[in-house]
């Protein structure tokens, strides 16, 4: 715990590191790297040389700061924080490494106002703050691991199907190499997967887009421009391949009640929406499906959708394309905007979107200029949680 004189001096000095909180973080990383290259493999390069991963940082550290003395406002975050550790598998020494660099980096920004006391309180809040995130995702590993069919740390799965959804999408099925159970999931989470690239270790997090079966699980990759792992796994993995996966991770589930589903979802952001909409049907609640894509070559699942939809009258399925093939028998044409979303918004909703970060921010403007409260609009984002602005 912090001493309140310590707490008075990060209050005290919060403005000054928040002015300077960018270049702090953009004097951490490569620092971090070049000191303690081993944890590189955990970052996502392509967030770094985007400024994301910095820029996320920042926004953190004068959240931290700013609520200092009233941390129960930053319980969300920290829970998010918590899930994406556990899907990376951080460990304690870890969080040495974070805490030596930064406070290093403070330091050269800050110059001479780090004064001792200065520095003793930075330090303090950092590892009060540090050791509230090794306890919660100590218990999280903890609770994984004592599930059936769980597991600790980094386990061994072979790809034992692998199938284009689309031209860009690729669906992988994995099933684990020592023959056991798979722990559940809740629909809606995500796999991390580690995996070596000509000799470089790296860490990516895709989402479950099948239902749990307790044998298998099902990732669903989009082909990116220049991406490093989804090019990997597209064009280098093939079925009887291996990889090493961590347990099942994230907070983008389904609440407890009796609302209403809107399913919003651009391009592989279809992937978390496919076993929601199972279990939300499952749980009695109606479903509104709204999937946005360029055409119909780029659409995967659709005869999935389309045969739960059959089997569900409490589903309804839209289908929006921005330029449709002269082939392609979209319900909408052009961009989801307000009016119509307004036309699919049913009373009393709940709204869970997922696409490309231009896409929710649009939808997610859309859904509360339309009067949908916050608590009521969910959202899954890969990467350093930006604002949707």
């Amino acid at each position: 715990m912090l001493t309140p004189a310590q707490t008075a001096i990060i209050k005290a000095t919060a403005p000054v590191v928040a002015a300077h909180a960018n270049q702090i973080t953009a004097t951490f990383y490569p620092l971090m790297f070049e000191r303690f290259p081993e944890v590189r493999a955990v970052f996502n390069q392509s967030h770094q040389r985007a400024g994301a991963q910095p820029q996320a940082l920042a926004n953190a550290i004068i959240a931290y700061a700013s609520n200092i003395d009233r941390l129960e406002v930053l319980g969300s975050a920290v829970a998010g924080i918590v899930q994406k550790h556990v899907s990376l598998n951080i460990t304690a020494d870890q969080y040495e490494i974070v805490g030596t660099c930064l406070m290093d980096a403070i330091g050269r920004v800050l110059g001479d106002a780090v004064t001792a006391e200065v520095a003793d309180a930075w330090g303090a809040a950092y590892w009060q703050l540090a050791r509230l995130l090794i306890a919660a995702e100590e218990a999280e590993y903890s609770r994984k691991a004592a599930l059936t069919g769980g597991w600790r740390g980094a386990r061994r799965f072979r790809v034992v199907e692998k199938t284009p959804e689309s031209a860009v999408i690729t669906s992988f099925r994995l099933a684990p190499v020592d023959g056991g159970r798979v722990m559940d999931f809740r629909p809606g989470q995500y796999l991390g997967l580690k995996l070596t690239i000509d000799g470089e270790t790296v860490h990516r997090n895709y989402s479950l887009s099948a239902s749990p079966n307790g044998e298998t699980y099902r990732i669903s990759v989009k082909r990116e421009d220049h991406g490093l792992v989804s090019g990997f796994l597209h064009d280098r993995v093939r079925v009887g391949d291996e990889i090493e996966v961590y347990p099942p991770a994230g907070e983008f589930v389904l609440t407890d009640s009796a609302a209403p589903v809107l399913l919003i979802t651009g391009g592989v952001g279809q992937t978390p929406a496919l076993p929601l909409a199972e279990q939300a049907l499952a749980a009695g609640r109606r479903v509104i499906y709204v999937h946005a894509a360029i055409n119909g070559a780029v659409h995967a699942f659709r005869d999935q959708v389309d045969a739960l939809a059959a089997r569900h009258e409490a589903l309804k399925t839209v289908y929006c394309y921005a330029e449709p093939d002269a082939h392609d028998t979209p319900d909408l044409v052009g961009l989801l905007d307000q009016q119509a979303l307004a036309a699919l918004l049913p009373p009393g909703a709940e709204a869970y979107v997922v696409g490309p970060k231009p896409f929710m921010a649009a939808v997610i403007g859309a859904l509360t200029a339309l009067g949908l409260p916050s608590g009521a609009i969910f959202h899954e984002f890969f990467g350093p949680k930006e604002a949707l602005a």
